[in-house]
């Protein structure tokens, strides 16, 4: 069975399943059909199905656009205002006095009670049990989503990152740098070499320092710049106090990877601009670049790369981060901004 009719079908046995209990546990259950013209069973009922419209509302809105977007304030009022919301339209619509069980034959009679039903646990325990169940959930499908995407990205990022073009492409660097016996062939290969261990080492965490994450960039762009011809200028700068905030690993790489793929033309004068400024928990990448030729094929691969880049940026900072992209004929410029707390 496909997941998705699988998925269908788990919800539509579950939509039942829960619009049965105000059938099931009413005590004039036993009226048959006529229980639909009871009136605190048309209370109760209608009282469940907002509960099961709210949990799909916590689960797909409430829950990853408010709390853990971490405005939790909006999201424990959005608590407090959907309940009173169900006991003010259900007591508007069917009256505030609940009804004793009816015998055959005589008439519902109300139940002296206090007007407020603000903590009728009728309603309140299957609310919160509503709430408690669609955090369940949607923490448990964000986790297998992120432990999944975990794997995918280290798999990806190893492959993106130590590969042969960009290997072989360093080491013929480190060839021509021993040959002409320059200082800078020793340093060139503890570049690589601490490289190569982040990535092995460091990308299965969740997070790591953000000076880790920089100063692996700043050896990334450093072996890059022993293949830059003179004609190409780059600026890159890192602006702010990275001590004392995490990040997740190889977030920030592929678009500063995609610009040296990308933004270096050997016939013509080239440019890649990489500015990183952290202010407070904010942190702010703008990456900018001439677009040169490339082949389709190329072309699909990093659309590929930068769109499993944003859905690492979905699972891990949601509704934490702006992605913005400006492209036209010439110029390619992306601008992450990213809330570290």
């Amino acid at each position: 069975m496909k997941n998705s009719t699988r998925f269908y079908l788990i919800n539509i046995l579950g939509i039942f399943a829960f619009l049965s209990i105000p059938i099931l546990s009413s005590p004039d259950f036993g009226e048959g059909w006529q229980l639909i013209y009871i009136s605190p069973f048309q209370k109760s009922f209608v009282r469940f199905v907002f509960l099961l419209l709210l949990f799909y509302t916590y689960y797909y809105v409430v829950i990853p656009k408010l709390f853990l977007a971490k405005k939790k304030l909006l999201f424990f009022a959005f608590v407090v205002f959907a309940y009173l919301g169900i006991i003010g339209i259900t007591n508007a619509i069917f009256g505030s006095q609940r009804f004793m069980p009816r015998s055959k034959g005589f008439p519902n009679f109300p139940e002296p009670r206090e007007p407020s039903e603000i903590f009728d646990a009728q309603i309140l325990i299957p609310y919160l049990l509503v709430i408690a169940f669609a955090f369940l959930i949607k923490m448990s499908n964000r986790l297998n989503e992120i432990n999944t995407e975990k794997k995918i990205a280290e798999v990806s990022y190893l492959k993106a990152q130590i590969n042969p073009h960009f290997l072989f492409n360093t080491l013929n660097s480190l060839y021509a740098l021993t040959l002409q016996k320059s200082d800078e062939a020793p340093n060139a290969v503890l570049k690589l070499s601490g490289i190569m261990r982040y990535v092995v080492t460091e990308s299965n965490q969740e997070y790591v320092t953000l000076d880790k994450e920089l100063n692996y960039i700043k050896d990334y762009i450093a072996l890059q710049k022993l293949r830059l011809d003179q004609n190409v200028i780059l600026d890159f700068k890192i602006e702010g106090e990275p001590f004392g905030k995490a990040i997740a690993p190889l977030i920030l790489i592929p678009f500063i990877e995609n610009a040296f793929k990308y933004g270096i033309n050997p016939d013509a004068e080239s440019y890649i601009l990489i500015h990183i400024l952290i202010e407070n928990q904010t942190l702010t990448m703008s990456v900018k670049n001439p677009k040169a030729a490339h082949s389709i094929d190329e072309e699909l691969r990093t659309a590929e790369g930068l769109k499993n880049t944003q859905k690492r940026l979905d699972l891990m900072y949601t509704g934490r981060y702006n992605l913005s992209v400006f492209e036209d004929e010439k110029v390619y410029e992306v601008t992450l901004i990213i809330d570290l707390q």
